[in-house]
């Protein structure tokens, strides 16, 4: 099997494009054909296939219905670290914490990634949450990756990714494990127990009955056309309580969309 990177002609990166976006709402922008390219090559390799036609097939037919999750994990760059965007924990340790005096709390990560933020949330409300043993808190995180759920669900990182964490008593919710040869750390079962995983397409419809007391969704809408992310923004504000808390990426301000919440901050809004 041979495969031709020029074989991928523009009626396939446009029917390409359709097909993520009718699937996840991703919106696979004119510019980034050759970052396409390559990961849709990975993609024919990994199943060896050949010719970009036969993969497109492959995916339209019974069998292919895995691999369209596969090939949307492949065009979306899943980075992330422990307590990304201090600002945002730091508003919700001194701002919002204080207020939420409910005896039954819920998070929301949406599009968790490989589990930092959801457990970063975790360590903040262990640590700064009065009488969170007393009180029905939960985190639930969500991703479209399979593939970074089950990271996240084994919690295990390297030990690089807490050298530079913002404060020292965050340290005591990791444990160094041997991880084969190397060492690596994994994050403490009382911060995992706060944290429920799951899979969740964002543009199909949300299994979740009760409402949210805070919300993160960040650095997921820049994958979002505007009509996409307005639609995003306004389910968000249904599954909210009120007074509840919006946190999005720092490059993701709705300024651009029509919305009812209010402005708090820089990336953090309030119903």
């Amino acid at each position: 099997m041979s495969l031709d990177a020029t074989d991928l002609k523009p009626q396939h990166y446009q029917t390409i494009s359709a097909l993520v976006y009718r699937s996840a709402g991703i919106n696979l922008k004119q510019g980034k054909e050759a970052l396409v390219r390559a990961r849709l090559m990975k993609r024919l390799r990994s199943l060896g296939i050949g010719r970009v036609d036969d993969y497109l097939e492959f995916l339209e037919s019974e069998q292919g219905r895995q691999e369209m999750a596969l090939l949307i994990d492949a065009m979306t760059t899943n980075q992330t670290s422990f307590f990304r965007g201090m600002d945002h924990f730091g508003f919700l340790r001194d701002t919002v914490l204080p207020e939420l005096t409910q005896p039954r709390l819920r998070f929301w990560s949406a599009a968790c990634s490989s589990g930092e933020e959801p457990y970063s949330l975790a360590i903040i409300l262990r640590e700064h949450l009065p009488g969170v043993d007393r009180r029905d808190v939960r985190i639930l995180a969500t991703d479209i990756s399979q593939r970074m759920l089950d990271k996240a669900g084994r919690a295990r990182y390297s030990k690089e990714a807490v050298e530079e964490l913002p404060s020292p008593q965050y340290r005591k919710h990791f444990i160094l494990v041997r991880n084969g040869r190397s060492s690596a750390v994994q994050v403490g079962a009382e911060a995992r127990e706060l944290v429920h995983l799951a899979y969740l397409n964002l543009m199909e419809p949300w299994p979740m009955r009760g409402r949210f007391h805070v919300i993160f969704c960040r650095n997921a809408m820049i994958y979002f056309d505007r009509s996409t992310q307005q639609e995003l923004i306004s389910r968000f504000w249904d599954v909210l309580e009120d007074g509840g808390y919006l946190f999005v990426g720092h490059s993701e301000g709705l300024a651009a969309i029509d919305h009812r919440f209010r402005y708090v901050r820089p990336a953090v809004y309030r119903k």
